[in-house]
């Protein structure tokens, strides 16, 4: 098994190809291709065996107002083990370098996890938000109701505060 650390610029298309082909895969066919976008242009976290790429997650950069600041983000995006190989602990390898990154280079982590997902991320110790999520849209604040419960931070956050996370087309989180 080897890992590997490459920004978005830094991958060529067959790579590029292999990744959104396992996120179609782990996602059984429901990544759009905004989904696909959000995890595009920051640093990639690659798991190759010798069947090919095994694992996969990226940590991109965003801003998140919490209590009138702004905090640089790395969130995390397009986490995924190939089918044959779940189970045995890539998860975990790609999460802790996502974590790295994401300790060192950024004021906080944040994530939005399916139900399925969310006991890794809890596992590694990363907290389910529990207060209210908002976005910046093109039409000023807007509370995303739908989105609570499902979001995860890393860092030391006041928990009565609210998160308002910046826009990008597509669903926001």
């Amino acid at each position: 098994m080897t890992l590997r650390l490459a920004h978005t610029a830094d991958l060529d298309p067959a790579e590029l190809r292999a990744v959104r082909a396992l996120l179609d895969d782990a996602f059984d066919g429901d990544l759009s291709d905004a989904d696909w976008e959000h995890g595009l242009g920051g640093t990639h976290v690659l798991v190759h065996d010798g069947a090919g790429l095994a694992a996969h997650g990226a940590v991109v950069m965003r801003r998140v107002r919490h209590r009138g600041r702004w905090l640089r983000t790395g969130y995390v995006e397009a986490v995924a083990v190939r089918a044959d190989v779940r189970r045995t602990g890539l998860g975990g390898r790609v999460m802790a370098e996502v974590e790295r990154v994401v300790d060192r280079a950024y004021d906080l982590g944040a994530l939005s996890a399916s139900d399925a997902g969310a006991a890794l991320y809890t596992a590694r110790g990363w907290q389910r938000w529990a207060g209210q999520v908002h976005a910046l849209s093109p039409d000023g604040i807007v509370r995303l109701p739908e989105e609570e419960g499902g979001v995860y931070v890393r860092g030391a956050l006041d928990p009565d505060g609210e998160l308002v996370f910046d826009w990008r087309d597509g669903d926001v989180l």
